[in-house]
């Protein structure tokens, strides 16, 4: 009885394992991947994020493939995706873009390949060539370009250029619903209705949406904005100012991250 009771626990813990999107991924689906996302190159402050940004899932969602062209916008987080997405790529043959200036730490071509970063504003070129772009990936940066005058556009026109026919675009964003979103989204809170109509003002089919990022934990009714939540957790309305009387910082650190839409579009 003993060595059965055994076997059931063992099997039962083989099972979990398979269940498990890392153990999905190296079981054949993109090994490549699976490594990336375990590998020595990524940092615990970002590791320790994965609950709530769900790497091997998101990146699936977005249609990520081997030896594909990848162009990043605003890499943010130290680099979350940078970490995972350059090293993929150097491994199956493909080729990691992103915009802003590269951090020292991702010159090294034997861990992060031979990576191009390119500029991204409102006076800046082309992202990459014409047509030459699989997928391009923003995560948590559409709140942002919502506060300067003609950006938002700006940012999916070029998208659109950059990508190829049929090309993907893979979008995180902190998400609005069910309060209606505040002016230019100052909270850092959008609709998801918005960003699926700017997408498709310029070119952009809606491929697919994902509850892989949502959190029914956030009511989104914080005192500085999503800001207030992990990783930012901003417990006051600026430096070296007091945090509001009550204030509970372990209560908004108990939410967790925000709760995110994940969508994908395809360039039509």
């Amino acid at each position: 009885m003993i060595l059965h009771r055994r076997s059931i626990l063992l099997a039962a813990g083989a099972t979990a394992a398979a269940a498990s999107p890392l153990a999905a991924l190296a079981q054949g689906r993109d090994a490549a991947l699976a490594a990336a996302i375990a590998g020595a190159a990524r940092t615990p402050a970002n590791k320790v994020r994965d609950p709530f940004r769900h790497p091997a899932e998101s990146l699936s969602f977005w249609g990520l493939k081997p030896g594909m062209t990848v162009l990043e916008i605003n890499p943010g987080g130290g680099g979350y995706w940078t970490e995972i997405l350059a090293p993929y790529l150097k491994a199956t043959g493909g080729h990691y873009i992103a915009t802003g200036a590269r951090p020292e730490r991702f010159a090294d071509e034997a861990v992060f390949g031979k990576t191009t970063w390119v500029p991204f504003n409102a006076q800046s070129g082309p992202l990459a060539p014409a047509g030459s772009v699989d997928l391009v990936i923003t995560a948590r940066n559409i709140h942002n370009w919502m506060w300067s005058a003609g950006m938002l556009d700006k940012a999916f026109k070029d998208f659109h250029a950059a990508l190829k026919p049929g090309g993907l675009l893979g979008v995180e964003e902190h998400r609005a619903e069910p309060k209606p979103m505040v002016p230019e989204a100052r909270n850092g809170y959008v609709a998801q209705a918005h960003v699926i109509a700017e997408a498709q003002k310029f070119g952009f089919k809606l491929d697919a949406t994902s509850e892989i990022n949502a959190n029914p934990k956030d009511d989104k009714d914080h005192p500085f904005g999503v800001w207030t939540l992990p990783p930012n957790r901003r417990s006051s309305a600026g430096q070296n100012q007091p945090s509001p009387a009550g204030f509970d910082r372990a209560a908004f650190d108990a939410i967790g991250e925000s709760d995110r839409m994940t969508l994908r579009f395809k360039k039509a």
